[in-house]
Formats: structure tokens, sequence, C-alpha cells
């Protein structure tokens, strides 16, 4: 995948749990999460989102306004861990908020989860597609995420679902929302209430994912659909312009259930709080599992 050096791009954003990378062989800006200390979405993460967002949006624009075209044509969410694409929210944070009391921390965590996905699913009000590339496992906020783009790309193996159910929860940043678009009311209901995981080609098989990739083929198939949709990008722009015209979600939609996920989450009692508290531990041993098994890899490259 080649990097470009495009001398009208000034100026980019400092990132510190994502890298972004400007692909001309693709036409895309990719932006690679990389939280710690576990592979959720942390606030920083967030903010890394919110400025790779906006520095796309605004050089798009500005290549528009004195070039009369821009080299980026697609947006791509995808991963730095090939084994997880993200595993949602950030528990730790959650637990300590609502033991604190604290609805309004709460309230903006979940705001700014939103404001991520949702601009993703509104391409940045911008000619541009977004794009998950999910290479690796998709829980919970993850899922969303992905969900939130208007292209997925999955591997095959790679397991995607709401585990939300697991403590009394629902998935509160736009799953309903973004899965029933997709698949219809009553599937989307069903997928988020049984709390499984389910594989990709299962998904792609329900019409929940677009694109399904060969284990480890995950950026080939991304090759091959900006290919295919360079050759058809009058009917790609159409179809943009009725998604966004016709079949869009409302930012008002969003924040309207994310604000009911937040009074769900501060009423939630301790027994509950604690399978929390267990899944942070879960996700803890496979952030440090990973790190010891990347170890070797990076004493190579080194």
């Amino acid at each position: 995948m080649q990097t470009a050096s495009l001398t009208h791009i000034t100026k980019t954003p400092t990132l510190q749990h994502a890298e972004m990378e400007i692909s001309e062989s693709l036409s895309a800006a990719i932006l690679y999460m990389q939280p710690t200390p576990r592979p959720c979405f942390t606030p920083t993460l967030l903010a890394d989102i919110k400025a790779f967002q906006a520095y796309v949006s605004n050089q798009v624009a500005m290549d528009l306004a004195t070039r009369g075209r821009c080299d980026i044509k697609y947006v791509v969410l995808a991963s730095g861990d090939a084994q997880t694409f993200n595993l949602g929210g950030d528990l730790n944070l959650f637990v300590d908020l609502i033991q604190r009391r604290d609805r309004d921390a709460l309230m903006r965590y979940a705001t700014d989860c939103i404001d991520g996905s949702y601009g993703f699913s509104s391409h940045l009000d911008q000619p541009v597609t977004s794009i998950a590339l999910v290479e690796g496992n998709a829980q919970g906020g993850g899922f969303e995420a992905a969900l939130s783009c208007n292209v997925i790309i999955a591997e095959r193996g790679t397991l995607l679902g709401f585990p939300e159910v697991l403590f009394n929860m629902f998935p509160g940043m736009g799953a309903y929302s973004y899965l029933s678009r997709r698949v219809g009311g009553g599937l989307a209901e069903r997928l988020i209430y049984s709390g499984d995981l389910y594989e990709a080609e299962t998904l792609y098989n329900m019409g929940v994912i677009d694109v399904l990739a060969e284990q480890g083929g995950g950026k080939k198939a991304l090759a091959d659909y900006v290919r295919t949709a360079q050759r058809r990008s009058n009917a790609m722009s159409l179809l943009r312009h009725v998604r966004t015209e016709y079949n869009a979600v409302p930012y008002s939609e969003l924040l309207e259930i994310t604000s009911k996920w937040v009074d769900a989450a501060m009423a939630l009692k301790r027994a509950e709080i604690g399978v929390m508290q267990r899944l942070v531990r879960a996700q803890d041993r496979r952030a440090k599992q990973l790190a010891v098994d990347t170890q070797p890899l990076l004493r190579k490259a080194t």
C-alpha cells in the first residue's frame, strides 16, 4: 500500500491512539486504531477520530474549492491490531463514572462516540465513501463503528456482535439505527438482544456485511473494492446521494437513543457493574497476551 506525500496537504493532525495513512494508490485516508491499554474506544481514541475526520473533511473541501477535484475519495476505519478491530466502549471508564454518579461526564463520552459514528455514516459531509476494514473481532461499540460506515469489509472467521446484554444493557451508540437501515428492525433487534457473536460469513449472508474477504485478505479486498468502485463512479455517486437523502440516520436520533443509554447505565446494579469489571479484566488479559505474542516480531523488525 503506497503512502503518498501530497504537496497540497499542509498539516496533519497529531494522533496518540491511532495512526493515519494517505494511500495514493487507493485514493484513501486510512485511520488505524491503536488504543491502549486495551482495544476499546478510549477518550483519546475518540479525540483522534474527531481530529482525523475534521482533517480529511477540510482537506477534501479545500481541494474541491482550489483544484476542482480531490485525491481522497475513500475514508477507511481500520485497526493496528490484526486480531481485534475494536472491543467497544471503555468499560473501565463506565464503571468509574457510574460509581461516582457522574452522568454529565458519561453523557459527554457517549456524545463523542456518536459524533464519530455520525461522521462516518454521513461520509464527512463530503463526496467520499467511508469503509470499515474489519480484520479482527468487533464487539459492542466496535461493531457499531463498523456499521456506521457506508461499506463494511470483513474477513472470514472474524466475530462481530453485541455483548451488552450480559450486563443488562443495550448498545446505545447507533447499533439499532444503523442495523435497522441495513437489515430491518426485526433482525436488528434479534442480533442485539441475543448477545451472541456472529461469524462474518453469517452476517454477510444476512446482508449486514458488504464484502466478505478471505482470512488475511482484508487489504486485498479493500483494493479490489476500490478498483471496482472507480469503474462505477457515477453509480457510486448516485448511491451516496440516495443514502444521504433517503436512508440516513439523523444525528437527533442517535443523540436521543444515547441519552437513554446513559440513563440506563446510571441505573445499573452492583452485580451488573461486576460483570463489566470482569469484562475489563478479560480485555486486560487479552491486551497483555497480545503484547507478549508480538514481542518477537518487534525484536525481529528492529
